[in-house]
């Protein structure tokens, strides 16, 4: 990439594309535009992990087609945004952004050589879990982010349709229906399909959500909608069919409502991961499910 900054852009774009599964750089540019609307900072996080996480792989010399695609910006783009949302900017928290999204890049490469599943942004959650910690054990919890305001539910159709677009922005831990409905078009520009299922996926998670009277703030922010989009997709890549789609999609439902808050570290994407890897499994072991459709390489 050296020598070609267009290049290089176009593989920074595709690392923030692939945190929900498309290597194209147009969905990339369009899911930053959703992040500045709500916070630029936050989108220059985005941008700045993917091409940490980017930079990292090449001078380790990762495979030279992964990082074209990708593959090593995703989870360091992530790691380059949940710190700006959840802490203060301060220093400590910049040098815990860059050396996250380092960590990120090689737990990533670990994982694709080791692990005989998809990790999907295992790395980042856990490499994010422990910057948290480290962070509070040195620095305590005044270094936190103060909370917004609450969102309320609106209770009409209107406000549902808010709520399943917020669940799409909070894959980037933004809450903006504005957001969501940018990552939803950045998707489509590269696969409809993809987009659709999306869709379907946070749809399901906000109703279920609903059903169990979960608290409204939360369904309002999305939290029951983000896990569930991503679990909907990473199942449909794996094997195309609207019920293995919606099982995962209302697994990670109850996974996001008892993920245990008294480790006092947030539930970041464990839930969707956790989800897909159950259906997956049930998928390995059901002939049901295997007829639901041909796996997708």
């Amino acid at each position: 990439m050296k020598g070609e900054p267009w290049r290089a852009a176009l593989v920074v774009l595709r690392g923030v594309a692939q945190v929900m599964f498309q290597p194209n750089a147009a969905t990339g540019l369009l899911f930053v535009a959703g992040l500045a609307v709500g916070s630029p900072l936050v989108a220059f996080g985005a941008v700045f992990g993917s091409m940490i996480g980017a930079g990292t792989a090449l001078l380790c010399k990762f495979p030279r087609d992964d990082i074209e695609q990708g593959i090593y910006g995703f989870n360091s783009a992530l790691v380059g945004v949940a710190p700006l949302v959840l802490l203060q900017p301060r220093p400590m928290t910049w040098l815990a952004i860059a050396i996250g999204c380092v960590l990120a890049a090689v737990v990533t490469r670990l994982c694709r050589r080791f692990a005989p599943f998809p990790t999907y942004t295992a790395p980042f959650v856990v490499v994010t879990w422990g910057l948290l910690l480290a962070i509070h054990g040195l620095a305590g919890h005044e270094i936190d982010a103060p909370a917004g305001p609450s969102p309320v539910s609106e209770g009409s159709l209107a406000g549902f349709f808010a709520e399943v677009l917020s669940g799409e922005a909070e894959v980037w831990l933004e809450a903006s229906p504005l957001t969501g409905l940018l990552f939803l078009i950045g998707i489509a520009l590269s696969d409809w399909r993809h987009a659709t299922t999306a869709a379907i996926g946070s749809m399901a998670g906000t109703l279920l959500a609903s059903y169990h009277r979960d608290p409204e703030s939360s369904i309002a922010l999305g939290l029951y909608g983000y896990n569930a989009a991503l679990a909907a997709m990473a199942i449909w890549l794996a094997r195309p069919s609207l019920v293995p789609v919606l099982l995962a999609a209302a697994i990670s439902v109850p996974l996001t409502e008892f993920f245990p808050k008294s480790l006092g570290l947030p539930a970041l994407t464990a839930p969707f991961v956790a989800a897909s890897w159950i259906v997956l499994a049930l998928i390995a072991l059901d002939p049901y499910l295997q007829r639901r459709g041909t796996a997708r390489p």
